[in-house]
């Protein structure tokens, strides 16, 4: 759960900023984001938000924002699985709208091109550091058969496997994903090696041509960001650094404050 929790803050904040329009469902006036394509079937982790919600609203009604908590929640997910712990600011408000358009625009994909990708984060104020940074987030968590498959079977058409992928990787990961349809939503851990601990051996897969998605092996691609990855692989303290950092530049991205936006009774949704 630490992991889609991770993820649930980061596709809110890169759809028109850290408003909890994420969290937002299908009203008779609101298309939520939750059926946009990065996020059917895919994203989970609301009833912990509702949960969190229900508690903060009974002790504090109105108080707190559903965006606030997410942030919060996405910290102490990293931090309660071996990750750093940093200090989130606080005082953002709910949106009142949610959009599937931006949802299928936005949300970087995980057979886009490293260029695509960066784009999508400098667009949003941030840039190649934190791309590299943030994709570490990979270090916990699985991805569904579908969005790495062509790796393993039909590698940019070429109907053979990804020469890059180490061969061991490869066969176990043709066990679990068989090249079938009904294999499409089996689960594989982006990190095979500590998936459930928040660490730096994401970046070491990346280094010894082990990474699950294209998107994160392409970060050797590059010379720029492939230092990165090499920094961050041998130093587990400045990822954990930088980590936090990034956060909270992310979580800082078209905040409403003040006026703007309200809070919400119930973060599915508006007022």
């Amino acid at each position: 759960m630490a992991a889609s929790i991770l993820r649930l803050h980061f596709h809110d904040c890169f759809v028109n900023g850290c408003e909890g329009s994420v969290l937002l469902d299908d009203t008779d006036t609101i298309k939520g984001e939750k059926n946009a394509g990065a996020n059917r079937n895919s994203v989970r982790g609301f009833e912990v938000i509702d949960k969190i919600k229900a508690n903060v609203e009974q002790a504090c009604p109105s108080t707190v924002s559903c965006t606030d908590i997410l942030t919060l929640a996405a910290r102490d997910a990293v931090y309660l699985t071996g990750g750093p712990f940093w200090y989130v600011p606080l005082g953002r408000k709910d949106g009142t709208t949610a959009s599937v358009d931006a949802a299928n625009k936005q949300i970087p994909s995980p057979v886009e091109s490293l260029e695509n990708i960066t784009a999508k984060f400098t667009s949003k104020g941030l840039d190649m550091k934190d791309v590299v940074v943030l994709s570490g987030a990979h270090t916990i968590g699985f991805a569904q058969c579908f969005t790495f498959k062509n790796r393993l079977f039909n590698f940019q058409g070429s109907g053979k496997a990804d020469p890059i992928l180490d061969s061991s990787v490869l066969k176990d990961l043709k066990s679990q994903c068989p090249n079938q349809d009904g294999s499409d939503s089996n689960l594989a851990p982006l990190d095979s090696v500590t998936t459930n601990k928040f660490d730096n051996v994401y970046f070491k897969n990346l280094v010894n041509n082990s990474g699950l998605l294209q998107s994160d092996q392409a970060l050797m691609d590059d010379s720029k960001s492939a230092a990165m990855v090499n920094n961050y692989s041998k130093y587990p303290y400045l990822f954990s650094r930088d980590f936090g950092a990034s956060m909270v530049k992310m979580s800082k991205i078209g905040v409403l404050t003040g006026q703007d936006g309200e809070i919400r009774k119930n973060c599915r949704f508006v007022n």
